[in-house]
């Protein structure tokens, strides 16, 4: 098979799991994800029942899915940076880099990141089991950033500042899909529109650090 052959059936495959997955998710939010079977989201897909599954073999597959935010890229950028860059300065570049690496795929795959992640955000806001699940899935990052964040304050991981630095920014990051903020921001379909609320969930993080600190000296 030619490259080019190989191009073509590797972007029918991201158009399929694509479609696949923006109409599941359409589904979740309009049905209830309990409610929602899997041969309801072939048929909204316009695709067969064993193409579903080939590609995510249980609904849990389909809405957490290729988490584009993994410990694993976040661990390399924070061990990479510069003396003189702080854990939030670094973790805003992470988020920023990933999220322009999703919308350089968007014209192909025909989503954008953030209609994506808000809708995923409302699926899993609506569901107690979920949310747990969602939650569980970010403890990694908050160990991560604890543990930068008290080299920075060149004091444990576990100390308070750190801890709750590392939840505030977990938590603010997950959750400001479900903001006033972010539906209005929606509208614009812009990930430059998403990060000017992750400066203010970093911003609010870093003005506790600096109160914290303060208190501290006091």
């Amino acid at each position: 098979m030619s490259p080019q052959s190989t191009d073509r059936q590797q972007q029918r495959k991201s158009r399929t799991r694509a479609a696949i997955q923006d109409a599941a998710l359409t589904l979740f939010a309009e049905q209830g994800y309990r409610d929602t079977t899997m041969n309801a989201i072939a048929a909204a897909a316009d695709v067969a029942l064993r193409t579903v599954t080939v590609h995510f073999p249980t609904k849990a597959d389909l809405l957490f899915d290729a988490e584009p935010f993994t410990a694993e890229s976040l661990a390399a950028r924070l061990g990479n940076r510069a003396a003189d860059e702080s854990t939030l300065r670094a973790l805003r570049d992470w988020m920023a880099s990933t999220m322009r690496a999703l919308d350089s795929e968007a014209p192909d795959i025909q989503h954008r990141i953030w209609q994506r992640r808000a809708l995923r955000a409302q699926v899993i806001c609506a569901d107690d089991e979920l949310r747990a699940r969602a939650r569980a899935g970010y403890y990694h990052h908050e160990q991560l950033i604890a543990a930068h964040i008290g080299r920075d304050l060149d004091t444990s991981a576990d100390a308070l500042a750190p801890r709750l630095a590392a939840v505030t920014v977990v938590t603010g990051l997950r959750e400001l899909y479900q903001t006033n903020e972010a539906n209005a921001a929606a509208v614009t379909n812009s990930t430059d529109a998403l990060l000017v609320l992750v400066d203010q969930v970093l911003a609010f993080a870093s003005a506790g650090i600096t109160a914290m600190r303060g208190a501290a000296s006091g």
